[in-house]
C-alpha cells in the first residue's frame, strides 16, 4: 500500500510568482495551469493559465512577456514562458521530482498541491519552500487510504507559538507534566522556568489553544 502523503499549500504574496501576480493586479482569481516543454528549448518552459477577473489591464506588471491567446467571456487564458529551473514556488517543488497536481491564485493568494512519496520527503520540500517564503501555510495533509479509510495528517506550524510558549511549552512536557499521573506539578514547573504558576498557566493555554487550533480546525 503506497504511504505518500497528498500537501496542499498557501504562500502570501509570492514575488517571483507570475501567475499570484497576474490574479492580484486584477483582484481576481487564476486556475486551470499547466505547463508544457519545447523539445527544441528543453530549458524552458511554456505555461498557460486562466484568469478570471471583471477588469484586467492593457498591460501587466510583471517580470515576463505575458500574452493572451483566448477568452471566455470574462475570462482569459495567458500564457509565458520561464526557465525550467527558475525561482518561482513550482519550480521549487518540481526539483524535488514532485509534480504539481493543482495550482491556483485568488488574488495575491497561491494555493499549490503535490504529492510527496512519505513524510521525509515532505519535510525537505517544505523546509526548502520556508527558507524562501515566509508566508508559506500548509492548508492541510492527506494520508495514503490505509485499509479503506482515509487519514488526515496535520502539519502543525511552531511559528504559530511564541519563543516562550514553546520554552514553556517543551519545559513541561520534558519534566512530565502532561503525563498521568504527573512527573511534576504546575509549581515545580514554574519554578524551573523562574516564572509564577499564574503565568505558567497563560503560557500553556495559548501555546495548547494555538495547537489545538491547527489541529482541529484545518479544514
Amino acid at each position: 500500500m503506497a504511504a505518500g502523503i497528498r500537501a496542499e499549500i498557501k504562500i502570501d504574496d509570492p514575488a517571483d510568482c507570475i501567475v499570484a501576480q497576474a490574479a492580484a493586479e486584477t483582484s481576481g482569481r487564476a486556475h486551470s495551469v499547466s505547463k508544457s516543454t519545447n523539445p527544441s528549448a528543453p530549458e524552458r518552459v511554456t505555461v498557460e493559465f486562466m484568469l478570471e477577473a471583471e477588469m484586467e489591464p492593457d498591460e501587466f506588471d510583471v517580470d515576463t512577456d505575458l500574452s493572451s491567446i483566448f477568452s471566455y467571456g470574462s475570462s482569459t487564458v495567458y500564457r509565458f514562458e520561464r526557465d525550467l529551473d527558475g525561482d518561482c514556488p513550482c519550480a521549487c517543488i518540481e526539483q524535488f521530482d514532485c509534480p504539481l497536481v493543482d495550482v491556483r491564485a485568488h488574488g495575491s493568494a497561491l494555493y499549490l498541491t503535490f504529492h510527496a512519496p512519505d513524510m521525509a520527503q515532505l519535510q525537505t520540500v517544505i523546509g526548502a519552500l520556508r527558507e524562501r517564503y515566509a508566508t508559506l501555510d500548509v492548508q492541510r495533509l492527506l494520508q495514503s487510504q490505509q485499509e479503506h479509510t482515509e487519514q488526515n495528517l496535520v502539519f502543525v506550524d511552531r511559528n504559530t507559538l511564541t519563543d516562550r510558549q514553546a520554552e514553556v511549552l517543551e519545559t513541561a512536557h520534558r519534566m512530565g507534566y502532561f503525563e498521568h499521573p504527573k512527573r511534576a506539578n504546575a509549581g515545580e514547573v514554574a519554578d524551573e522556568l523562574g516564572i509564577t504558576g499564574t503565568t505558567l498557566t497563560e503560557h500553556l493555554a495559548a501555546a495548547q489553544t494555538k495547537l489545538l487550533d491547527a489541529i482541529l480546525d484545518h479544514e
